[in-house]
């Protein structure tokens, strides 16, 4: 998950997104008039906008955010929106041009909403499909969206055309393309399905990740609102199929812990605000606080444990992965500060270390592999970049005497992409996989030649890549439950974290349900 952005409310962390990547807590407004041929290699290429409610001109609006009869749906299918069900959640990509897209969820039973916030208006059924949602910027300015309802291409999605009213006055247009976010009209892939163990829910904060060691998960929690703290919860799975809640722990005005990894006693926990925490567990139900590492305020967002070597890739200040000395587990110290030149705002989200290179997440700078064979000095080996990256998650592996990446972003229509690494000055894509180009990808495992996704809405996916080239859905799970009762409409729900630690279990986290552990497929 972004950590430029933090759970303001249980929809809030709704990112809206452009085809640059993520920036502030803002749905961005309209492209460039005039915009640039799409990118050979990106996570999303967009559609020229076609719906015949759509506007000439999506700087001269000519409906307004209040009165559904303003919106023009000559030559809409309104007979099939009508038959819409008032229920159930959506993911939306709202276009003002073919460059020019962000994403947006919307919620039509229990708690109507919009990006978190209660709908305005609501009236989806046999009066057609009409909804409003405000935002409000960080400008303190009101903007509302108006969503008309003009097509349904097939069941469980609607298009349509929308009005952004700032203020109360229509400044911008364009169309919408919003999928139910249930899996019931996916088509068959050929995945075994994967049997649920059991489910443990994680009682405050949205759960984001698990590490499995000594018969313990320990799954840390992001803050859920002003309402819920995030911190660590320790659950005995001993016994996989009746896991037990021991104990949970954070700190005061510190609990915002987005990693966790371990290695022989030592626990170590990202924390957005002081850097990289270390607990002893040598009893493993009940850690015991070390320290802070490396001191001051410093936001830790992921960490990664390799041999002797712990990871902590910083987003602030100034966006560099530190390098420990975990030599002895309880004792890391600071070995060195590895900085990619970057364009402000860019920063390391996560990376996987392999045969002396880091692979670097570094969000909207690209997928960067880094010598780490001395910690002092760390020359870019190569760099794989494109338009509107927003790199988040990898695995590296060895496959018939190649080194393989396997690479996805998160943002709306990010997908898994294999990349033969082997000079990193020269990295190929050898393969995609692709999803609803509404749903994001999260995390990911590679054990042998099994490749385990965290998914988001899509669930826990396992792919064989014994041939990268042709990576093969072989088991699945879906996680997400709309009528979840911790369920929202954000972009971020369903399946986040994944561990797969070779007791013949894998351990998934879902933001809503918890710990859900899984049968081996």
């Amino acid at each position: 998950m972004t950590s430029s952005l933090r759970l303001l409310g249980t929809g809030l962390f709704a990112c809206a997104l452009s085809l640059s990547g993520c920036s502030d807590a803002n749905p961005p407004g309209p492209g460039p008039s005039d915009p640039k041929p799409a990118a050979e290699l990106t996570d999303y290429v967009d559609v020229v906008p076609d719906e015949p409610c759509m506007d000439a001109s999506y700087v001269e609006p000519r409906a307004n955010c209040s009165d559904p009869a303003s919106f023009n749906l000559t030559g809409c299918d309104l007979a099939a929106v009508r038959a819409v069900e008032p229920s159930g959640v959506y993911q939306a990509l709202l276009r003002y041009t073919s460059a020019s897209a962000f994403g947006a969820g919307f919620r039509l039973d229990t708690t109507p909403s919009f990006l978190g916030r209660p709908l305005v208006r609501n009236e989806v059924g046999p009066q057609g499909f009409f909804i409003t949602g405000e935002y409000v910027t960080s400008a303190n300015k009101h903007q509302r969206y108006a969503l008309a309802g003009c097509r349904v291409p097939e069941p469980g999605r609607i298009t349509g055309c929308f009005v952004r009213c700032t203020d109360g006055v229509p400044d911008y247009s364009g169309t919408f393309d919003a999928r139910r976010m249930n899996l019931a009209h996916e088509a068959d892939t050929g995945a075994r399905p994967m049997r649920l163990v059991s489910e443990t829910a994680v009682p405050v904060g949205d759960p984001v990740d698990v590490y499995v060691t000594k018969g313990h998960a320990y799954v840390v929690s992001l803050p859920r609102g002003k309402e819920e703290p995030g911190g660590l919860s320790v659950i005995d799975v001993s016994d996989p199929a009746h896991p037990v809640l021991v104990t949970r722990l954070s700190l005061p005005n510190d609990n915002y812990w987005n990693g966790v990894w371990a290695k022989g006693d030592a626990l170590y926990v990202a924390s957005g605000d002081s850097g990289v925490i270390v607990y002893d567990i040598t009893n493993p139900a009940d850690p015991r606080y070390v320290r802070a590492l490396p001191g001051g305020a410093i936001n830790v967002h992921t960490v990664f444990v390799d041999g002797d070597r712990l990871y902590a890739m910083s987003p602030s200040p100034g966006g560099v992965t530190l390098v420990f000395d975990a030599f002895l587990p309880l004792e890391p110290s600071l070995a060195g500060r590895i900085n990619v030149p970057h364009e402000p705002g860019a920063y390391p989200h996560d990376a996987f270390a392999y045969r002396g290179r880091l692979y670097i997440n570094h969000s909207t700078t690209g997928y960067v592999v880094v010598d780490v064979t001395r910690t002092d000095v760390t020359p870019v080996l190569g760099t794989y970049a494109f338009t509107g990256q927003y790199s988040h998650a990898n695995a590296v592996g060895t496959f018939n005497g190649r080194t393989i990446a396997f690479e996805g972003g998160e943002r709306p229509g990010a997908h898994l992409r294999v990349l033969d690494v082997t000079d990193p000055a020269r990295i190929r894509l050898l393969a995609e996989v692709r999803k609803r180009r509404q749903t994001s990808i999260h995390n990911m495992v590679l054990v042998g030649t099994k490749l385990y996704v965290a998914w988001y809405h899509e669930g826990v996916r396992v792919f064989d890549v014994a041939d990268p080239e042709h990576p093969k859905e072989v088991a699945a799970f879906d996680s997400f439950q709309e009528a979840h009762p911790r369920s929202t409409d954000s972009l971020y729900q369903g399946a986040i974290g994944i561990r797969v630690p070779g007791d013949g279990y894998v351990y998934a986290v879902d933001l809503s349900r918890g710990l859900l552990v899984l049968a081996e497929p």
